[in-house]
């Protein structure tokens, strides 16, 4: 390959990405995205990649608030000061020597990811980066007491987030950043999870995201596959059956629970070690990790008028091909209620319409279509499977389709060819001879 046409392609899948991406750039833009990691972003000189990647998405309008972690900081400070390192039950016992390790670590871990947010280096992704970074006494926390028989001390959790102060933070653009201490009412410290912190916060802010980067890539499965969507249901089940999990996803993903059943929009756990993870979980469509939300994000259902352009983006490059029959938006438009939608984080990514000939106790099932990027996995059955139980509601006992293309998925799906003359008459009566459509058949 010529370095010419090596430039072609790069330019080309370039753009393609670009394009794909504007969806994610209209959607983010005013939006609250809370992003939580632990101190080896910082130890591992891992921050200024990750502070590239959030410049960029400042610039594009979204309103960031950054929870970081400092248990690497906390355990080299306890281990120089010849200190005891107690945990219980995976909390850290805060005892007055620890608390003095948490703060000075916490305050460099804070100075540090300041410093690196501040730059604007010429030639690189932070130039003319003007990043305002926000710090302050936003949490209030309160003493976590005695656990199991331990004295947890100056460990605590999160009691109220200053939400007025942050949002106010965050409407003059600036980027407000969280340390894992919390201050009581009466001067007391308290040092605080990570997690708690960042799931309180994206809570009381009701934010739009809620990303934890992590050691592992995602929440995987029984056989190690990355699950890349779980809703909350399957999430506890996960925790309920005591699946095996990383020992931060053991840590983030009840958080993750917690934050989407108060609200939070979406939850995403993504590797911390995977150059621009972020970007990547964000601005493409498959994402990079595991994904959490409430309820599932593929549903089916009727169409609405509302969703005749929706329709008309999914079915013009097969109409252009010659596998779909050509619509206009005006026939859409009027015959909108025989449409079922299959629909993908409020993308359309299938759609069929039925049409009943009432004489012969039948049905057309027509415009069936599935997204070329969402196909190969089970999805045309689903919308099959829809459109079969809503003809039978009707009371239908066959469906017939006419396809040029696609007649070995019909046949494998229980159709069976036919002859023209096997359709309803007023459906011979439309047939086109040109288009020499092939006719299947299935009996409800």
């Amino acid at each position: 390959m010529t370095l010419s046409s090596q430039h072609s392609v790069h330019a080309t899948h370039f753009v393609s990405w670009f394009r794909s991406a504007a969806p994610y750039i209209h959607s983010f833009r005013t939006k609250t995205f809370v992003v939580a990691f632990g101190g080896e972003m910082v130890s591992e000189d891992q921050f200024v990649a990750l502070a590239q990647d959030l410049n960029l998405l400042n610039s594009l309008g979204v309103r960031l608030v950054l929870v970081h972690g400092a248990r690497p900081q906390i355990e080299e400070e306890l281990s120089e000061r010849g200190a005891q390192i107690i945990y219980s039950d995976g909390m850290r016992v805060t005892d007055a020597d620890a608390l003095k390790c948490v703060k000075e670590a916490a305050g460099t871990v804070r100075v540090e990811i300041e410093a690196l947010l501040s730059m604007g280096l010429a030639n690189s992704p932070m130039a003319g980066a003007d990043i305002r970074v926000a710090s302050g006494n936003f949490v209030t926390a309160k003493p976590m007491g005695v656990r199991n028989g331990i004295d947890l001390m100056h460990t605590g959790e999160v009691r109220k987030i200053d939400v007025v102060a942050i949002r106010r933070r965050l409407d003059v653009g600036e980027i407000v950043l969280l340390s894992p201490l919390g201050y009581s009412p009466t001067g007391e410290i308290f040092n605080l999870t990570l997690e708690d912190v960042a799931t309180a916060t994206a809570i009381a802010l009701d934010a739009d995201k809620l990303v934890f980067l992590m050691e592992a890539t995602g929440i995987t499965g029984t056989q190690d596959e990355l699950l890349r969507e779980l809703t909350t249901a399957e999430a506890e089940s996960i925790l309920a059956n005591k699946t095996p999990l990383s020992e931060d996803a053991g840590y983030f993903l009840p958080a993750a629970v917690r934050a989407c059943r108060h609200g939070v929009a979406r939850v995403h756990m993504v590797s911390r070690h995977a150059d621009g993870a972020l970007l990547q979980e964000l601005f493409t469509r498959e994402g990079i990790g595991t994904m959490i939300t409430e309820d599932a994000l593929e549903t089916l259902r009727e169409a609405t008028i509302d969703d005749v352009g929706g329709i008309l983006a999914l079915i013009e490059p097969l109409e252009a091909d010659g596998i779909l029959v050509w619509r206009s938006r005006e026939r859409l438009e009027m015959e909108i209620e025989r449409f079922s939608l299959l629909e993908y984080d409020g993308v359309i990514i299938g759609c069929a319409a039925l049409y009943p000939f009432p004489a012969e106790n039948t049905a057309e099932l027509a415009c069936f279509a599935v997204a070329p990027a969402y196909r190969n996995a089970g999805r045309g059955e689903t919308l099959l499977d829809y459109m079969q139980a809503r003809a039978a509601a009707q009371g239908i006992g066959r469906l017939f389709v006419l396809t040029t293309r696609t007649a070995h998925w019909f046949i494998e799906r229980g159709f069976a060819e036919a002859g023209v003359e096997s359709l309803p008459q007023a459906k011979q009566g439309l047939y086109n001879y040109q288009r020499r459509s092939k006719v299947f058949i299935k009996k409800l």
